[in-house]
């Protein structure tokens, strides 16, 4: 079976491949609005502050992708953007359904939401995105078999779709200002160009 890399409307290059030498394997790299599903016995990574990556597979098929989205919802039904969650998500499931997988199959793993950006302590989007991530994929009827949200911390993950691993690492205290002010710019970007269109293990 081919590996389908569908990269999100946004980043016209979508996710990056590159050889992740600690996993000693072939990797492609996510940034905020990609997602992407394989059939391939790869790792798909990224770093998350704020933002959550829902990795959703089918276990028979061993087929299974992942998305980074930056905001719930942008409150506009006429913007659609994979840095919406809503949208995120539609699009990783209807993918994975064009690739052959079975909806009543998925498994899903979530990571992120963290609130590592300072100042905004009343309803943090980390802890939206959080929330409407679990809420959603309890709406959908898909079973979430393990989860890393929330804290203060960033963290930065590997996942392997065809074993459903997935790597979260918890980055240092010293990498939150880099990893903060790296979302607070994009976030800035984004809303002045609305776009259309320790190391754990959980087996």
């Amino acid at each position: 079976m081919n590996a389908i890399l569908t990269p999100s409307p946004r980043v016209m290059k979508g996710p990056l491949p590159y050889y992740d030498t600690q996993l000693q394997m072939d990797a492609l790299k996510l940034m905020p609005a990609d997602y992407t599903v394989t059939s391939k016995d790869i790792a798909l990574s990224t770093i998350l502050g704020s933002c959550v990556s829902a990795c959703i597979r089918d276990p028979v098929l061993r087929i299974g992708g992942m998305n980074h989205f930056m905001l719930p919802d942008s409150g506009d039904a006429d913007d659609i953007s994979a840095r919406y969650g809503g949208y995120a998500m539609e699009l990783l499931i209807n993918e994975l359904i064009k690739a052959g997988a079975r909806r009543e199959r998925f498994e899903a793993k979530l990571f992120g939401g963290g609130n590592v950006l300072k100042g905004f302590t009343s309803n943090p989007v980390g802890t939206r995105n959080a929330e409407f991530a679990t809420e959603y994929l309890r709406a959908e009827r898909i079973n979430v078999l393990a989860q890393d949200l929330g804290g203060i911390h960033p963290r930065k993950i590997w996942y392997m779709p065809a074993t459903g691993k997935v790597l979260v690492r918890r980055l240092p205290h010293a990498h939150d200002t880099n990893v903060a002010t790296e979302e607070f710019a994009y976030r800035t970007r984004i809303t002045q160009q609305p776009v259309a269109g320790g190391v754990e293990l959980f087996n």
